[in-house]
């Protein structure tokens, strides 16, 4: 059988699957699949060519064979990465040396291989051009050297790019079709005039993810107010700033402000503007945040700590789009989007009567719920390989590893605080890691003690699913009385673990409210309004 016939062989079924309602990232993985079936190694990936906002060229893995799973979260700037630098520039297969002294960026990353770094062995890519232009790349490693000696190899591997830069460019085709038929043709004419403002990335192949993102290009498009739910941590205002992204008012202004910050004296102020002497101050005009977000959009972030009285003014600038300043009696009409977001059962603060029911129903017109990252199966490694390549770059290590006892507890761990607490993890356990000796050259693995994951504290914050509610954002282990009629209700048992954290947190720094918010990871505001209505300071004290 000749080489072209294996290469036919290998990707004309991939061809044939393309109209297949399989996931992208499907079709790339049987694409890598097909490269190793034609030319054996021990890792491959594919990567897509970016420019990010810093104007930096940056490589972006789709899919990886062989490579360590948070692979797909990094993402390697080619300036800091020779070998990539030589592949993008030579613009055709090439084969590095044995001995070349360049680093490769997967040391560390090879899945089956524990050694550090990686040693003399085989390597070469190639680059995918689509309609003249560099797509991506396609990498292939082998731990053997001269696994792919002679020109062979070299020449099966250019073959197998330029069909597959085909299939790629097919691929990409296809996807744009279909998202043409999903959106609207005002919207697609919107995009030919006006470069739109770039969407953040929501990290992670999971279907509950997936499924969010659908719902979020189905929703963007509309003027329809969005309240965004979920746990602290989970990332509500990346959703927001999403949405924000992909709706006909992505060159205009998107304003947040964070309503459970603000002193209730200045939430109209801040909301809808004021003028020279309207209260005590007040020494000239100011913007409202519904002004500085006309015609663009206004993301309400804690929108459940909202006074009654502000809600009442909010709704009826909602109905009819007029606002009017402090001190001013002209009103104004604006335009504006309104995306809200809480971690709150606002449901439950209705019948309370924290919330008016007819705000409450203005606001949730379209709801999102943003999955906890415990219910997003595999993304936690995605995430962990995203934010260890950022730690990476912002400290100016030659590379991390993440060990395989390091994966398996972030894994087991249950993140109650979320991707939040999966950032800050990733942080601390590179700083952990960095006090260990290390030869020069040599990467840098982390390993589950640098995480400080224990089994003890994986165990201890494994408790059932859904036990913790659904907005709640640390884990409760309430007390379960021998009698079940008497066993704590779940509010309940949340307001006695709230109270037990800021009552020590308020102890330990002697009720100093900024040094206890930074323990406890709060804004100041929001921990002095959890202590009113946790009842442990009278009002009159919080302004101390």
């Amino acid at each position: 059988m000749t080489a072209t016939t294996t290469l036919l062989n290998a990707l004309l079924p991939l061809v044939a699957q393309l109209p297949n309602d399989l996931p992208e990232s499907e079709h790339y993985r049987r694409l890598l699949a097909a490269l190793r079936t034609v030319l054996p190694g021990d890792a491959a990936a594919l990567l897509r060519c970016e420019r990010g906002d810093d104007g930096d060229d940056w490589l972006r893995p789709l899919a990886i064979d062989g490579l360590s799973p948070d692979t797909l979260g990094r993402r390697f700037r080619v300036a800091e990465h020779p070998r990539f630098a030589a592949l993008l520039a030579a613009g055709q297969a090439l084969r590095f040396p044995t001995d070349t002294d360049l680093p490769d960026p997967y040391d560390g990353l090879v899945a089956h291989y524990s050694g550090a770094p990686l040693p003399v062995h085989d390597c070469m890519g190639c680059v995918l051009q689509v309609d003249g232009q560099p797509w991506g790349l396609l990498t292939l490693d082998a731990l053997e050297p001269g696994r792919f000696a002679g020109d062979g190899p070299l020449h099966i591997l250019q073959a197998f790019c330029n069909l597959a830069a085909a299939t790629v460019a097919t691929a990409a085709q296809l996807r744009q079709l279909e998202q043409s038929v999903h959106n609207e043709r005002q919207r697609a004419e919107h995009f030919r005039r006006h470069t739109p403002v770039a969407a953040p990335r929501l990290l992670g192949h999971s279907a509950t993810m997936r499924a969010l993102q659908r719902d979020i290009a189905t929703v963007a498009a509309s003027d329809l107010a969005v309240l965004i739910t979920g746990e602290t941590g989970v990332g509500k205002e990346l959703v927001a700033q999403a949405l924000h992204a992909q709706s006909d008012r992505a060159d205009q202004a998107f304003v947040s402000i964070n309503c459970a910050a603000l002193p209730d004296t200045l939430v109209e102020s801040e909301l809808f503007g004021h003028v020279r002497g309207a209260f005590t101050g007040a020494v000239g005009d100011r913007q409202g945040k519904f002004e500085q977000a006309h015609q663009g959009t206004l993301f309400l972030d804690e929108v459940g700590e909202l006074p009654l009285v502000t809600q009442a003014k909010l709704l009826r600038v909602l109905q009819s789009g007029q606002i009017q300043r402090l001190g001013l009696d002209r009103e104004r009409t604006v335009d504006v989007r309104i995306i809200a977001a809480t971690n709150q059962d606002l449901a439950a603060a209705v019948r309370t009567g924290r919330m008016r029911a007819d705000f409450f129903h203005r606001l949730s017109v379209y709801p999102l719920q943003v999955p906890p990252l415990r219910a997003r199966e595999g993304d936690v490694l995605v995430l962990a390989g995203y934010f260890l390549e950022r730690t990476r770059s912002q400290f100016g290590l030659d590379g991390l590893r993440l060990e395989a006892d390091a994966q398996s507890a972030l894994l087991a761990h249950h993140w109650p605080g979320n991707v939040r607490e999966l950032e800050h993890a990733v942080r601390r356990a590179v700083l952990h890691a960095l006090r260990r000796p290390r030869t020069a050259g040599a990467f840098l693995g982390i390993t589950a003690q640098d995480f400080a994951l224990t089994p003890a504290l994986i165990a201890a914050n494994a408790y059932p699913e859904g036990a913790s509610g659904q907005f709640a954002s640390n884990p409760v282990t309430p007390t379960v009385a021998a009698d079940p009629a008497q066993t704590l209700s779940l509010r309940h048992a949340v307001a006695q673990y709230e109270r037990h954290l800021v009552e020590q947190a308020l102890q330990t720094h002697g009720y100093r409210w900024a040094a206890a918010a930074r323990a406890l990871h709060m804004d100041r505001a929001n921990l002095q309004r959890l202590a009113k209505r946790l009842g442990l300071l009278p009002a009159s004290i919080l302004g101390n």
